[in-house]
């Protein structure tokens, strides 16, 4: 642990248009993700690491975000620690927050109120683990005045990132420590690195400044005229100017019980496309990202969920998931869960499938229905018998967003219309189909073929079995209420959380 007295500032005003639609109703950082938050791990990465005076900086569309945090992250007062959500104030003038840079000079009280010698400035939208006292330590060692978190990416991407070029020369006792020759925003090319030509280091967003050396940058770039009030496009280039800046390499920090498969792993999640993918990433048998590392938890707030539930439905059909990930309070009632993600109190019904997917708090998937690689946000109800990511140009057609991967991607509580005749023969196909870790599975034995057989005829037959126009909750039993919190009694989890994104 640091000597030195260290504040935290997480950047968490981000907009998010590029995760649109799922930043309609909340800030980027408020976004779920497999049961977090966005927050929630830059929040996880700095206490875990020791750190335990934070300050959020808020702004676009905070509620959601402002209410998690104050009801998830309680630190011990007593011992002068604290979670701090904090809104664009107007404090230096009229105006909203310009920019990363911006927001922290408006903020230059926090700073003034706790007297750190050291700022740790982090984002709030990426998904990773990073011990931060390690990055400080190579700071503090190398003599720095303003250090660069990168993480090594492949040279062909150089034009999608801030790059970090170095000098080659190794700092005595600053591990993962070099002096930045240069920062170049998105360039047509650049070096590889001395041990690896094919790599580059790409800026995380996360930085470690000197107190007084960063009120200063903030101050002068405050009068600039030309400047874009950014962290990574006027404050760290300043520091450049200066010989002050180094890098530190992600690549070297050690995260306890992380594995060859998800050490250094680092995904920006800005764009529904990316957001997806990070998703499957931890679904695997050995995940890429394992969220099951107890050493360095990722903390969340605390449901009252019941645990979760697979039953059979009608007609005997089989309620399963299959290399998927499922939270508290999710009832899969006679529905097949495949390579999905699903956040607390999700209801699966009778005959559903749920295919390479992600669902999000209080989704319910009615008998029949099949959900295919779509993104369902909080409180969608969709209908029996529908279709979602089966059919891209009804879903168009239905208002859903598409992105150019081919991923349906649904609001808030987005009304799903009843499907009509011919979406309903386009749920029946879908259900036909032998999920594919089932074929894995049986091979080619044909006991066992015909067991599956069986299960598939089933799930039809209570797909069949469901009359046409019939609402989600006419096909929900009693005591497996999509909102099974809510059911059992509990306060504060059904009807709130309905207002709150």
């Amino acid at each position: 642990m640091s000597v030195k007295k260290v504040l935290a500032i997480v950047l968490a005003g981000g907009e998010g248009k590029r995760l649109m639609p799922l930043t309609a109703d909340r800030a980027k950082p408020a976004v779920p993700f497999a049961g977090f938050r966005l927050v929630d791990f830059a929040l996880s990465n700095l206490a875990n690491s020791g750190y335990f005076k934070i300050v959020v900086l808020t702004q676009y569309k905070s509620h959601s975000l402002d209410r998690h945090i104050s009801e998830t992250w309680r630190m011990s007062t007593q011992l002068g620690n604290y979670v701090a959500s904090v809104p664009a104030q107007q404090r230096r003038g009229k105006s909203w927050f310009l920019g990363s840079a911006n927001a922290i000079y408006q903020s230059l009280n926090l700073i003034g109120d706790a007297e750190p010698d050291i700022v740790v400035v982090v984002g709030a939208d990426h998904v990773y683990r990073m011990d931060f006292e390690q990055m400080v330590q190579s700071h503090i060692a190398s003599g720095a005045r303003a250090t660069v978190a990168a993480v090594r990416q492949p040279l062909e991407l150089a034009d999608q990132f801030g790059v970090i070029e170095i000098d080659e020369a190794v700092i005595d006792g600053a591990i993962g420590a070099h002096k930045i020759s240069a920062f170049v925003e998105k360039p047509e090319s650049t070096p590889g690195l001395p041990d690896a030509p094919d790599q580059f280091l790409a800026s995380m967003g996360n930085y470690v400044f000197d107190a007084d050396a960063l009120v200063e940058a903030l101050e002068q770039d405050s009068v600039k005229e030309d400047t874009k009030n950014d962290m990574g496009g006027d404050i760290i280039p300043y520091f450049v100017s200066r010989d002050e800046a180094f890098v530190y390499d992600f690549s070297t920090n050690d995260i306890p019980d992380a594995n060859d498969r998800d050490r250094n792993y680092w995904r920006d999640v800005g764009t529904i496309d990316s957001y997806y993918d990070a998703h499957m990433d931890l679904i695997s048998p050995v995940p890429i990202f394992n969220l099951y590392n107890r050493a360095w938890p990722i903390f969340t707030r605390n449901t009252t969920s019941p645990p979760a539930k697979f039953v059979r439905g009608e007609h005997n059909s089989v309620g399963t998931a299959l290399d998927s990930i499922v939270a508290p309070g999710v009832v899969v009632s006679g529905g097949v869960v495949e390579s999905s993600v699903l956040s607390n109190d999700v209801y699966v019904a009778a005959g559903a499938r749920v295919q390479n997917s992600v669902l999000m708090d209080k989704v319910s998937v009615g008998a029949g229905a099949v959900v295919r690689r779509a993104i369902i946000d909080k409180n969608v109800k969709i209908p029996a018998g529908a279709t979602i990511g089966v059919d891209p140009e009804l879903d168009r057609a239905r208002g859903f967003t598409i992105t150019e991967s081919g991923l349906t991607v649904l609001s808030k509580g987005q009304i799903v219309s009843p499907p009509d005749a011919r979406e309903k023969e386009l749920a029946l196909a879908a259900a036909a189909e032998i999920p594919e870790a089932l074929e894995l599975a049986i091979g080619l034995g044909k006991v066992a073929k015909e067991t599956v057989d069986k299960v598939v005829e089933n799930q039809i037959s209570a797909i069949s079995s469901v009359p046409s126009g019939s609402a989600t909750s006419d096909s929900v039993p009693n005591g497996q209420s999509p909102s099974g919190s809510a059911t059992s009694g509990s306060v504060g989890d059904g009807k709130e959380a309905n207002i709150v994104g």
